[in-house]
């Protein structure tokens, strides 16, 4: 067998994130329609990912949030997302990049995605040098976490997963419905196995 040397994976993971992008866009003009809301999982301590102190010490490798009911200021950019969250009464700003995002679920419709987040050397490298300077200043880190009631989602494959209650008072009955109906496309499916 050949070496991939177009990398597919990478390309279809690109794509698939690009209709993430393409559903939060729609979000920010007109709203959520109907019953659809998101589960967004991503990696906390991926480059670029911006969240308080207080988060990052909770949520210092994964967490997942929930967009439904009460959510601010979505803005959608074409590498990452910002948006306000209320974690504890508290409100929050929170920026993902795409890159970041592990998996992302609407219970709605029984939809989710589910992604491999590999940072390349030169990213693993910024994040160590990003959390120096941090430390050095003083200033928060630049990964996540909150001091939010907390559900470990089953389908989001990390140990370290929490989910962070932002607002939204049926977020357990809707994880639990998550949790009874994933399907989830994970590229893994579409891969050769060696």
């Amino acid at each position: 067998m050949s070496e991939d040397l177009i990398r597919y994976d990478i390309l279809a993971q690109e794509a698939l994130r690009g209709v993430i992008r393409k559903v939060l866009d729609e979000v920010a003009r007109v709203g959520l329609p109907g019953e659809h809301h998101f589960f967004i999982t991503f990696q906390t301590d991926y480059p670029g990912v911006r969240l308080s102190k207080r988060m990052a010490e909770r949520y210092p490798e994964e967490m997942t949030i929930v967009i439904q009911h009460t959510y601010w200021n979505l803005e959608v950019g074409e590498n990452a997302f910002e948006i306000d969250l209320s974690f504890d009464d508290i409100r929050e700003r929170l920026r993902v990049p795409y890159a970041a995002v592990r998996g992302f679920f609407d219970p709605s419709v029984k939809f989710g995605l589910q992604f491999d987040v590999v940072p390349t050397d030169g990213q693993a490298a910024l994040v160590a040098g990003e959390r120096k300077q941090a430390a050095d200043q003083g200033e928060p880190r630049r990964q996540g976490g909150g001091s939010v009631p907390e559900i470990k989602p089953k389908s989001s494959g990390g140990k370290n997963a929490k989910t962070a209650k932002s607002g939204d008072k049926n977020a357990k009955q809707d994880k639990q419905e998550s949790d009874d109906a994933t399907k989830v496309v994970s590229l893994d499916t579409f891969r050769k196995k060696k």
